[in-house]
């Protein structure tokens, strides 16, 4: 799913597009696209885009009268921009805007539609989809610590929700906790001075640095390859592969369709973190710490493999 340096890098991409443009059309081949029937799609037809905005992990674009069309990306959704009225071909194409020099298309891979547009009307309607979390680059310590202490959860939880941190998912989030040297299951409401200080300037600093990558890596193109794995993250999708602090393998906690990942040897001292599957399936001989894990040469090939 785009996180919030995927969705700024859009933006900006966007800006020198489509702001102060007039929006001729707007084409939607999915009907479970669109989520909201007032006002009407075609009331947005005709007119200039004044504004863009990230709301969380949506992108808000602002027209005259007060409209606003709000994408969200969700996990598999994502933009294009293409030469003006461009055929929306393939089962893929979900929907295309039209502008005098080009068409920003929307593409979702796979067969379930989870993509969204509404078309809001009024800053109060467009303030209801935000989900309410403190926006990173406008806090503080002190308000970072106490959005995300307000209830007794895990990091990698209180990180990736919308409620708590706007824009924070789970590649991010993995990425932040490795900067910051913490557990992903850590608890929130134990954690020391020192760990919020970290914390803190982990996550500003992490998504200042994948801010200035991936618009540096886009300059003056459309970003097309926006991906949660990247070869330059530390440890978001490359387990098995060698952290790039201490050279132990990373390793993962997985579960539902997520996986959290993580280095043993920097974040949690050395203690493995129990898979649910997996710990199911070696019960007593699940190994705890990495000298077991070493000293485990058949098991350690399943776990190499998630078999």
């Amino acid at each position: 799913m785009p996180e919030l340096p995927d969705i700024v890098t859009y933006i900006k991409a966007l800006e020198s597009r489509i702001l102060d443009q007039r929006l001729l059309h707007v084409r939607i081949k999915s009907t479970f696209l669109l989520r909201t029937v007032q006002p009407p799609i075609r009331e947005v037809e005709g007119r200039v885009v004044r504004d863009l905005r990230r709301i969380g992990k949506r992108i808000g674009i602002g027209l005259d009268n007060d409209l606003w069309l709000v994408l969200h990306l969700m996990i598999a959704g994502r933009l294009h921009w293409r030469p003006a009225q461009v055929s929306l071909a393939g089962r893929n194409s979900l929907a295309g805007f039209d502008f005098p020099s080009g068409s920003l298309t929307l593409t979702e891979a796979g067969s379930k539609r989870r993509a969204s547009l509404h078309l809001l009307s009024g800053e109060q309607n467009l303030a209801a989809m935000d989900p309410g979390g403190i926006e990173i680059f406008r806090s503080d310590l002190n308000s970072f610590r106490a959005a995300l202490s307000v209830e007794n959860r895990t990091l990698k939880r209180a990180l990736t929700d919308p409620r708590l941190v706007s824009g924070v998912g789970n590649a991010y989030s993995d990425e932040i906790l490795h900067a910051a040297r913490l557990l992903p299951i850590a608890m929130t409401q134990k954690l020391k001075t020192d760990e919020w200080e970290r914390l803190f300037v982990a996550t500003r600093q992490t998504l200042e640095v994948w801010i200035d990558r991936l618009e540096a890596e886009a300059g003056d193109d459309f970003p097309e390859d926006v991906t949660a794995f990247h070869k330059e993250m530390a440890v978001h999708g490359r387990y098995g592969k060698p952290c790039p602090r201490c050279g132990e393998k990373v390793l993962r906690i997985r579960y539902a369709d997520n996986e959290t990942n993580y280095c043993a040897r920097c974040q949690t001292g050395g203690v493995i973190l129990a898979d649910r599957s997996l710990s199911r399936l070696f019960g007593s001989e699940w190994p705890r710490t990495l000298e077991e894990l070493e000293a485990l040469s058949g098991p350690r090939q399943k776990l190499e493999h998630g078999k």
